[in-house]
């Protein structure tokens, strides 16, 4: 939904520099119309069968995307007490919300059961164990799924590899029998499924299709022993185009999940029955949701050269938008108006006071001092992973529908960064 009219780019109807005028930059802008249609392709793939889309909110937990999704009938996975808070104000329901990390507080655990969510996704017996003691000291039942770690390889970047036996997360899977029947021992925990995710960006079937043969390879061994799983939650992780990636189409890659489960005697259909195992099947997409579906904007403040060497410097930065210093990702970068100038080739970097400050190397374009220029796929892992480095504010984010566009979050201010903070020297001097 971003296109080029009258030599600018757009978001659905909206000019962009229209909003950069409004609103300042950095400037987060979203396209509503691009993630109702991602989810809706899951959804409408997967409309025969008795399966749950999770929204991985991690990737963006702006109070506005979670209500759109939402509306459309999302779940969510979630990683935080403070996520869990944030959806729950967004007017989910709790029974479509899958708690997931490897490191939930006793005070996170309580908040999820007085919520009354899904369940909870468990990655190590010491969990299971403080599950327990927070359930029984609040009288209640904690639904519990284990996530399991099966050992494959997503052919991703090894920080957002989640399912290799090296990574920190899951249940080693020769172990996984063995911590399911001592789950069972608990009184207060309710087994009801089997997790796994092995990575984000995954740009092929093949990773998820092996996990998922392993997985239900777990849940086959679990009935035999007499524990009898609801639901097998598959993660998410199915990549986008950055810079030319090719990732199966959402209908594409859920035809070929439901085939398989199939093939393996799993039963997932709402209204038929193959003679398999009935169970739910969860995902949790998060980047393939709304990564594409959002710019940053930034604003050239300065072209320099230092040797054969051109910067576009820019009022975006590191703290802005990680994703470049951190992974050394790739977003497409473009001009917002199409101008008739030399095109040269630029690093294009922030005013942030590090050397990995950069958001594209050795990019060519087309630009002046004060040009605007359009961040591509900036909708995933952007605001979410922005921070206050260098005592910057936070961008301000938009979201458009149609010719509308609406003010989602407030641009910080020095008041808003500042108003935590006390002159703790005066206090000091007082004891």
């Amino acid at each position: 939904m971003f296109s080029v009219r009258n030599q600018s780019l757009h978001c659905e109807e909206v000019d962009l520099t229209q909003l950069a005028q409004q609103f300042g930059t950095p400037l987060y802008v979203y396209s509503r119309n691009m993630i109702e249609q991602a989810y809706l392709e899951f959804a409408n793939a997967g409309k025969e069968f008795n399966v749950l889309f999770c929204f991985g909110m991690k990737a963006n937990s702006n109070l506005s995307v979670l209500s759109c999704l939402e509306q459309l009938g999302a779940g969510f996975d979630i990683v935080s007490g403070g996520e869990l808070e944030r959806v729950l104000r967004a007017g989910a329901n709790p029974k479509k919300i899958v708690f997931s990390g490897v490191g939930k507080s006793a005070e996170e655990i309580a908040q999820g059961l007085a919520a009354g969510i899904k369940c909870f996704n468990v990655e190590s017996e010491a969990e299971l164990d403080r599950i327990q003691e927070v359930a029984q000291r609040l009288n209640k039942t904690a639904a519990i799924s284990l996530r399991v770690n099966p050992n494959v390889d997503a052919g991703t970047h090894p920080y957002i590899s989640t399912g290799l036996k090296e990574n920190k997360f899951g249940v080693e899977y020769e172990r996984a029998l063995a911590v399911y029947a001592y789950a069972k021992t608990l009184p207060n925990l309710a087994i009801e499924g089997i997790d796994c995710h092995i990575g984000s960006q995954i740009t092929e079937i093949a990773p998820f299709i092996a996990a998922m043969h392993k997985v239900v390879d777990l849940y086959d061994a679990l009935g035999q022993q007499g524990i009898h799983l609801h639901h097998i939650d598959l993660g998410g992780g199915l990549g986008i185009d950055y810079n030319g990636e090719t990732p199966p189409e959402r209908a594409v890659f859920i035809d070929a999940v439901f085939t398989a489960l199939e093939t393996r005697g799993i039963d997932a259909y709402k209204n038929k029955t193959t003679g398999g195992k009935k169970v739910e099947i969860v995902f949790e997409f998060g980047r393939s949701l709304v990564g594409n579906a959002g710019v940053l904007l930034t604003k050239v403040e300065y072209l320099k050269k230092n040797g054969e060497k051109n910067f576009a410097v820019v009022d975006a930065a590191m703290n802005d938008l990680l994703r470049p210093t951190l992974y050394q990702a790739f977003h497409r970068i473009e001009p917002v108006t199409q101008l008739d100038c030399e095109e040269k080739i630029y690093d294009v970097v922030g005013p942030v006071c590090e050397s990995g400050d950069w958001l594209g190397k050795a990019r060519s374009l087309k630009i002046q001092q004060h040009s605007l220029l359009a961040i591509r796929s900036a909708g995933a892992y952007g605001i979410g992973m922005s921070s206050n480095y260098n005592t910057r504010n936070r961008a301000a984010e938009i979201l458009v529908s149609g010719s509308s566009a609406t003010l989602i979050r407030k641009r910080e201010t020095f008041d808003h960064q500042l108003s935590l903070e006390t002159d703790g020297l005066a206090s000091l001097k007082k004891l």
